[in-house]
């Protein structure tokens, strides 16, 4: 256990980091969009595009994980649905709850702690469940928080924000640079030496950036949401999302391999795992975007965040 400390500490401790800095505004908050932009449009991208274009092929195309995450996300999605809503929290925010509750923090802090945690061969697993959730699981999430607009016209009200939910995927960076990695992996194909060193350059960066940046971001959340909430509103699906959701991966897994899915139990491992680590950060920013009550979207990645130390620390210990 403490061997794995060792490893997901700095991880978390630039989390920390960033938002001990947004809070004592040593970082002022308005670099905060800077930052994300840095990130979101550069660095990351040019990460991902590196791990794409070293990975086989055929692991960014194993349909037993595409499946088997998928399930499992479309099972998180209506179960927090399920039990949210209420005469307070309409479908806006249960679906953008729901969000937070499926969708793992894999691209700013989940592709660099698993490969440092179990080698690069695990990264293209963790790309793989990323995709899902960018693509499906959060347009699913976005078309649904629409039916709170009007009887009679949440059908259309629904299709069209399926639709910005879409464009939104098509419009982000990140699939393309996984995209064109996997056509780089398919046909061997590499960056010409001045290019490629540019773009290893922005891809070491995307881990200590994208870290403080989460840290900055969840600070200034707390900062812009001060109302107070009920502990009933955020903290039962944080444990959903630290505890539920990997034990679901596990169990619909490990039925998948008992009936005979070609999936191994290596992949399914990385598959646990990315399921328990906290919510992703992006979420406060599609529940501003759309209107859904972002303090209390902000609170669940922020207890998620700090609770994941351990919880996904244990995980680690137990699934390896």
């Amino acid at each position: 256990m403490l061997q794995i400390l060792l490893v997901t500490f700095p991880f978390f401790a630039l989390v920390l980091a960033g938002f001990v800095a947004a809070r004592r505004r040593m970082l002022p908050l308005e670099a905060i969009p800077g930052l994300n932009g840095f990130v979101l449009f550069f660095a990351l991208p040019c990460m991902l595009y590196r791990f794409g274009s070293t990975t086989p092929i055929a692991t960014l195309l194993d349909p037993s994980v595409i499946g088997v995450y998928l399930l499992c996300a479309l099972v998180m999605v209506a179960f927090t649905i399920a039990i949210t809503m209420n005469a307070r929290i309409r479908w806006n925010d249960a679906s953008l709850g729901a969000l937070v509750a499926a969708f793992p923090n894999t691209g700013f802090m989940g592709v660099p702690l698993l490969a440092a945690l179990l080698g690069p061969q695990a990264v293209g697993i963790v790309i793989l469940t990323m995709l899902i959730d960018m693509v499906v699981t959060s347009s699913l999430c976005i078309a649904l928080s629409r039916l709170d607009e009007g009887e009679g016209h949440g059908g259309q009200a629904m299709m069209d924000a399926g639709r910005k939910a879409l464009l939104g995927v098509f419009s982000n960076p990140m699939p393309w640079s996984i995209v064109l990695g996997a056509v780089a992996s398919a046909y061997a194909f590499t960056l010409p030496k001045p290019v490629e060193q540019t773009v290893w350059l922005l891809a070491d960066a995307a881990s200590p950036v994208a870290l403080f940046t989460i840290g900055a971001v969840l600070a200034r959340a707390q900062m812009q949401s001060n109302h107070p909430m009920p502990l009933a509103d955020y903290v039962p699906v944080a444990l959903m999302k630290l505890l539920l959701h990997p034990l679901l991966v596990l169990a619909l897994g490990t039925a998948a391999i008992q009936v005979g899915v070609p999936l191994s139990p290596a992949a399914l491992s990385v598959m646990v795992l990315a399921a328990a680590l906290p919510s992703a950060s992006n979420v406060s920013l599609l529940a501003e975007r759309f209107g859904a009550d972002n303090g209390r979207i902000a609170r669940i990645i922020l207890v998620t965040t700090a609770a994941a130390f351990l919880t996904f620390s244990g995980a680690v210990a137990l699934m390896t």
